[in-house]
């Protein structure tokens, strides 16, 4: 011990112990503090009763012998914090050369382990800027997995450990499996042990009891928990591919676990990561069989976006777009698609679906968006804000129309309550663009016009009728009752029942009213006498492709008429306006997904007659041959 330092002692000064722990701070000796961190001795001053301390931004530093003791820590000339002030250059050479060994040392230096987060305060600032240091980890985190001393935890805020001995990954990751007790560490396992298979050495001793164990565990959640089960067993099959040697000891499959749980998909699937959510629903086919379609349209109707974008993808593998095609025709037709699938459907309209953008699709977004208003908060849906800042959508579904149908769709957007009144003038403008003669319908100063009729089909008026008459006679009193009951709850500013009630008033308002325009406007045939010298309403039209020969078969009837499967297409449609007043022997050139297509008219035939109903009170039969000029 240091002469003075006995003195002080023999005087009672100092303790022996302050003492002894005074003599190994010598200067120049390396220490650390738990407030001001690392420093070095810079001088002793032991007639103040005091020591010296360059602390790093605190040079200088006083501080009493008796605190000195008992408050700094001495650390060797190997500390990490040592060698980094001994020799900066070097230490960054290091971090070139040998990461894993610059990591051990800090390990050593503090204990055995620290989290990323200390590493970095020790790295940050004098050897990297931020930037430089996520780089630096990022790649020596692959190095320090590799060498089997360092425990390298899953969750970034749980310490780095070194280790005494080396383990291999692949003994890391069973025993990580082996662990894991919640489903997610599991899967995560799982996933890492896939990963990484080519490192076992012998797969059938050491993974054959992984399989076994997902087996286990997948026969034990079959019942409560399908999600984890399809997770399971996915897994299971990806590790069994990758490593032959691997059986399975049951006939659990994925394929028949999506066909026993066929009706509950539409629940199970959102809560599988999306990798694997994909993965699913391209074995719908495989699974299910020729039923499949059906399942792939119900949860085409379901609000998980990535069904819904992911299904389309799934009908193109099958060959089976057309299908696909089919249903949203309908779809838009009955309003019945959800907001999510119509989401989907404008924003992949420049791919397969540009022959969607039709009049009828605002239809079907308009009425999406009133079915939704009581359970969404309007500002955050999807379908809102994208045909507000989509400012080609509008334009898409109206170019090339008639006057009278973007009319129409002008007053279907005037009608509907999702929009204010500002909001509606400037998705309006976005038509108005196109047709500037339709300014008139905002303004409200047109003068008194010939409404222009609709020539359509008994069966489809007598549709509309009864459409009306249950809206009039059934459905509005029903919700009149509904609106009755809901305000004698109360409190009207917290009452669902009664908002939702409300709104749905005003939905059956707007159809009520647009039923009104459609009826006054019909004029309904039985498609008799229809004018077979040239394409007209109610005639049968067989055209021949010129370029390859192919023959199609187009039925032209009423504006509400259309079944694409039989060839049947309204006289409103692009192919009906094309062919109308041509005749036989004529080329007419009709678009499709690939282009224009010139074809030929090879014959012209009346369509069969509609069946007349005996209740012909809204408009006569038309007698006159049916053809618009």
């Amino acid at each position: 011990m240091d002469a003075e330092l006995e003195k002080l002692v023999e005087s009672g000064k100092l303790t022996a112990k302050a003492a002894d722990q005074l003599d190994q701070l010598k200067v120049g000796t390396f220490c650390l503090h738990k407030s001001w961190g690392f420093g070095r001795v810079a001088e002793w001053n032991l007639l103040l009763n005091q020591i010296v301390i360059d602390f790093q931004g605190k040079k200088g530093h006083p501080m009493q012998l008796t605190y000195a003791a008992e408050n700094l820590a001495v650390i060797s000339p190997q500390h990490f914090l040592a060698r980094k002030a001994n020799d900066l250059p070097g230490v960054k050479e290091l971090l070139k050369t040998d990461p894993a060994g610059v990591v051990r040392n800090i390990l050593e230096s503090v204990g055995g382990s620290a989290t990323v987060s200390q590493i970095s305060q020790m790295m940050v600032g004098d050897l990297f800027n931020e930037a430089e240091w996520k780089r630096w980890w990022s790649s020596t985190t692959k190095s320090l997995k590799k060498q089997g001393f360092f425990h390298i935890p899953t969750k970034k805020t749980e310490p780095i450990q070194l280790r005494t001995e080396k383990v291999s990954r692949a003994d890391e990751l069973i025993t990580f499996f082996n662990q894991a007790r919640q489903p997610k560490e599991q899967a995560a396992a799982l996933d890492q042990i896939i990963k990484f298979h080519s490192e076992f050495s012998d797969p059938a001793a050491q993974l054959q009891p992984v399989v076994n164990a997902i087996e286990e565990a997948a026969q034990r959640n079959q019942r409560f928990n399908a999600a984890l089960v399809l997770e399971l067993l996915l897994a299971r099959d990806d590790l069994m591919q990758r490593c032959p040697e691997l059986t399975s000891s049951n006939s659990l499959t994925v394929e028949r676990i999506i066909a026993d749980e066929e009706a509950r998909m539409v629940t199970i699937l959102p809560k599988l990561p999306s990798a694997k959510e994909r993965r699913i629903l391209h074995m719908l086919p495989l699974a299910l069989g020729p039923a499949w379609t059906a399942r792939a349209f119900q949860l085409m109707q379901s609000n998980n976006a990535r069904a819904v974008a992911q299904i389309p993808r799934v009908f193109a593998e099958a060959g089976q777009q057309e299908e696909l095609r089919a249903y949203l025709q309908r779809g838009i037709r009955e309003h019945s698609l959800t907001s999510e699938a119509l989401v989907w459907l404008c924003r992949e309209r420049d791919s397969n679906w540009r022959d969607l953008m039709t009049p009828e699709l605002l239809g079907a977004i308009l009425s999406a968006l009133e079915r939704d208003q009581h359970n969404e908060n309007s500002r955050g849906s999807k379908l809102r804000d994208l045909i507000l800042d989509d400012r080609e959508l509008i334009p898409d579904m109206f170019t090339g129309v008639e006057t009278s149908v973007a009319r129409d769709g002008m007053r279907r957007l005037m009608l509907t309550p999702v929009f204010d009144e500002l909001t509606k003038r400037s998705l309006l403008a976005r038509i108005i663009k196109l047709y500037p003669e339709l300014d008139t319908v905002i303004t409200g100063e047109q003068k008194e016009e010939k409404i222009e009729s609709l020539i359509v089909s008994w069966s489809s008026l007598d549709k509309r009728k009864n459409e009306f008459e249950e809206l009039v006679n059934k459905k509005i009193p029903e919700n009149s009752k509904e609106i009755g009951i809901a305000r004698s709850y109360g409190d009207l500013r917290e009452n669902f029942e009664f908002k939702a009630a409300k709104e749905m008033q005003a939905v059956l308002a707007r159809r009520k009213a647009e039923l009104e325009v459609m009826l006054h406007r019909a004029r309904g045939t039985n498609f008799e006498n229809s004018d077979t010298s040239q394409v007209s309403i109610g005639t049968i039209v067989t055209l021949r492709e010129v370029a390859s020969g192919k023959q199609e078969v187009y039925t032209i009837l009423g504006a509400w008429d259309s079944d694409p499967d039989r060839g049947v297409i309204s006289y409103q449609t692009a192919i009906g306006q094309s062919l109308l007043g041509h005749r036989v022997g004529e080329t007419v050139s009709l678009g499709a997904e690939q282009g224009a297509s010139e074809y030929q008219i090879l014959s012209i035939e009346p369509a069969p007659l509609d069946a007349v109903p005996l209740d012909t009170s809204v408009s006569e039969p038309i007698s006159e041959p049916l053809a618009v000029q």
